[in-house]
């Protein structure tokens, strides 16, 4: 089986991974409960810790430094009212230049680890929404993988994400590359999907509580999880400040608004949170959802 890569518009079909029968699909080994909202640190010593929370503040302010003075540039910032809530369309244009333009960025402040790490949770048949430019096709533990969907509605980034997972997994074929809104139906495997996986994708959503009570849909009811690595509001009023004044002209270039309340979106969204951990002053979340009990009920699936 050949990865696949299918356009959705109309008119048009879905060309899909043949899934198993649901008796055969991926059944993980029962895990004792990780339900938690505090994760302990590593057992350094204080001083070694002492200097990673030090150079990771450096590191931090010295990469939104360097995006500010990016972002800004010579010219006035538009205001909130100038731009629109849906930013996507910027995907298509800036898709060639993406990874130049953030991967600094990224590097400097620690993403790819996160990425790395939150990559390495994903199992059985997968899931990844806002796929983009396939940033974390390198990550993916691939024999704990039966299958994976990547979608994202930039057919441009799509196209992008595809030739680096080929060229990163020359190998691994039960996967299949989708264009279109995480919004919109999207065909799964008999019981759901084990993982769904989503990354730096709620800034560039319209209606991000929609968007997670619709994976939450199409996670296994029984022990799917729904694993997010997003940016937003952080634990201090000046740094979110400074984040809502610089969130229209990171929104106009890049399709991101980066100053949204995840917190918030991920409670209106009715999802039971089974992790929740914070980095970079709070702005960076890592989130491990699930449905609540009075959502595990069978929806019908495409």
């Amino acid at each position: 089986m050949l990865c696949r890569r299918s356009i959705v518009g109309t008119g048009s079909r879905q060309s899909a991974i043949k899934f198993a029968p649901i008796h055969q699909q991926y059944r993980p080994q029962p895990k004792v409960s990780r339900i938690k909202t505090v994760t302990e640190p590593e057992p350094w010593s204080i001083p070694k810790r002492r200097l990673a929370q030090l150079g990771g503040v450096v590191i931090f302010l010295a990469s939104l430094f360097a995006t500010h003075s990016y972002v800004r540039g010579p010219i006035e910032q538009p205001s909130a009212s100038q731009i629109p809530l849906d930013v996507s369309d910027r995907y298509n244009k800036i898709a060639k230049k993406f990874d130049s333009e953030v991967g600094f960025v990224e590097a400097f402040s620690g993403y790819g680890w996160l990425r790395s790490w939150i990559c390495r949770e994903a199992s059985g048949n997968v899931l990844e929404v806002s796929v983009g430019t396939g940033r974390n096709s390198k990550y993916f533990d691939l024999k704990e993988c039966k299958s994976i969907t990547f979608i994202d509605q930039s057919q441009e980034m799509v196209e992008i994400a595809e030739e680096k997972f080929r060229k990163n997994n020359p190998d691994y074929r039960a996967c299949r590359f989708v264009t279109q809104s995480a919004l919109d139906p999207i065909i799964s495997p008999p019981g759901g999907f084990d993982t769904i996986l989503q990354t730096m994708g709620i800034c560039s959503i319209a209606d991000p509580v929609r968007l997670l009570r619709h994976l939450g849909s199409l996670v296994n009811a029984d022990h799917g999880r729904i694993l997010l690595l997003e940016h937003g509001q952080g634990h201090f009023q000046k740094l979110n400040s400074w984040l809502d004044e610089s969130a229209p002209a990171h929104a106009d270039r890049y399709g991101c608004w980066w100053n949204k309340d995840i917190g918030s979106i991920v409670a209106e969204s009715g999802l039971e949170v089974v992790t929740m951990k914070r980095y970079h002053f709070g702005t960076t979340w890592w989130v491990e959802l699930r449905p609540s009990k009075s959502q595990r009920t069978t929806s019908p699936r495409i």
